[in-house]
């Protein structure tokens, strides 16, 4: 009898695999996410993952938080981060770019949990980005990190705008 449970509970595991799987795969519909990483003089990294969706498919709306694809842009870091007055502890987290005519500004998060919605409640870090206007648009969402000393400068493009936030690392 305890073979037969053992049994039931691998096929339920089995089961219940497939459908978080499945579950993932249907979340991140069918933009593959990229990743961006910035490796700090000391060996530990920062890096963030996201969708590099086509800027004709992805609506940016003046004060709404950016999710790519529908996912939010996650956030991996090995060290411990500032961004502004704000301390990021080394861990995961989500991240939105929030735009808006003339700036942006750039909440971290610490609700990872697949599918949530954007609360900003559980922001951990808040700051302006600088933004810029390009003379070339970008065809999809572009993100990269630009490594100087301790400090990371996330760099995102869409179109014709540009922003910039800075992390440093402690």
């Amino acid at each position: 009898m305890s073979a037969t449970l053992v049994w039931r509970a691998v096929a339920l595991s089995l089961l219940l695999c497939a459908l978080l799987v499945t579950t993932g795969i249907a979340q991140s519909g069918s933009t593959p996410s990229t990743t961006t990483t910035c490796n700090l003089e000391d060996g530990r990294q920062v890096y963030l993952r996201y969708n590099p969706v086509p800027t004709n498919k992805e609506k940016i709306s003046n004060g709404k938080p950016m999710t790519p694809g529908g996912m939010p842009m996650t956030l991996f870091t090995e060290a411990q981060l500032t961004l502004g007055t704000s301390t990021i502890p080394i861990g995961a987290y989500t991240v939105y770019p929030i735009p808006a005519r003339d700036h942006w500004t750039l909440a971290v998060n610490k609700n990872v949990t697949p599918g949530a919605t954007y609360d900003e409640k559980h922001d951990i870090a808040r700051a302006p980005m600088e933004t810029a206007q390009v003379a070339e648009p970008s065809d999809a969402l572009e993100v990269a990190f630009a490594h100087v000393g301790n400090r990371c400068t996330l760099r995102v493009y869409i179109g014709k705008t540009a922003s910039f936030a800075d992390f440093t690392a402690k």
